[in-house]
């Protein structure tokens, strides 16, 4: 019987997962996991320990690429509503890992708890936007982090204060398998001043960002003294196309994929910008989309 058998009534094999990604392309999971709460979900991690068999994280897929031939071994999906809850305490706001992030900012907000609603308009989940420690505007999101709980690739609970935490340009030290919850310590402030700042924000961001197509966010990471988005723009790439992908029109560090892309042309087209980029302005650029 196979080791996976245990656990029928959330997982699917072969699972295509351009379906839970927002460039919408790539091949299967070997194993689609989607459990329903922390105890499958630590009972699943165990298991895969015990079988050593590989475990990624999926939350949203707003920054993942999937290559065309699949992902071996289990990809787990840690998404609302199962890892979805947000609770306000004071100053304090606790939520789930796979909360999306607008719900956070807006809980937030509508609580009159200021320091967050400057990421509004950045897609995903709270456990990828802590890992990478989302930024906009000088404002990153590991500046408000209080404690964080994790779970080890053994299946083990852990708990980090704010002293054991360490936040950098697009990084963190979170680096166990799952984020499990945060806990956020924000600023008191008048909820109708806040709300009138999110949507402001919100239309700045939105303004900058294809819409209407199938996207990734940002590809590549800002170079040191530049915008990754200007230096790919100055090289004249802006609507370059390979199949169907293709360097966005409004902002250069965002690929668009046509319905006929292919993971494997957004890979080409990549590997082109970061080459034009070497060449005509002596910047490597430094990749941000997360390849599988």
């Amino acid at each position: 019987m196979p080791w996976y058998d245990e656990f029928q009534e959330f997982i699917q094999l072969n699972e295509p997962l351009g379906r839970y990604t927002w460039l919408g392309l790539g091949g299967p999971a070997e194993v689609l996991a989607t459990p329903r709460n922390e105890q499958e979900l630590v009972a699943l991690v165990r298991r895969c320990a015990q079988e050593q068999v590989p475990v990624r994280l999926l939350g949203a897929g707003s920054h993942v690429l999937v290559r065309d031939e699949g992902v071996p071994g289990v990809v787990v999906r840690i998404v609302e509503p199962h890892f979805g809850q947000v609770q306000c305490q004071g100053r304090q706001v606790r939520a789930q890992t796979g909360v999306m992030l607008a719900h956070l900012i807006s809980t937030a907000v509508q609580h009159g708890l200021a320091g967050l609603e400057t990421l509004v308009g950045i897609p995903g989940t709270v456990g990828g936007a802590l890992r990478s420690n989302t930024s906009a505007q000088g404002n990153e999101i590991g500046r408000w982090v209080h404690q964080v709980r994790l779970l080890t690739a053994q299946g083990e609970s852990v708990t980090r204060g704010r002293h054991e935490l360490l936040f950098g340009y697009r990084e963190s030290n979170l680096d166990e398998l799952v984020i499990l919850e945060a806990t956020f310590e924000l600023e008191a402030a008048d909820p109708t001043e806040l709300t009138r700042r999110m949507q402001k924000h919100w239309i700045a961001k939105r303004a900058e960002q294809p819409l209407g197509q199938p996207c990734a966010g940002y590809i590549f990471k800002n170079p040191r003294g530049h915008e990754a988005a200007s230096l790919i723009e100055a090289a004249g790439l802006k609507g370059m196309r390979i199949g169907g992908a293709e360097v966005s029109q409004r902002n250069a560090n965002f690929i668009v994929a046509y319905p006929e892309a292919t993971a494997r042309d957004v890979l080409r087209l990549i590997d082109v910008v970061r080459s034009r980029v070497r060449e005509s302005a002596g910047v490597e650029l430094e990749l941000d989309l997360e390849v599988w």
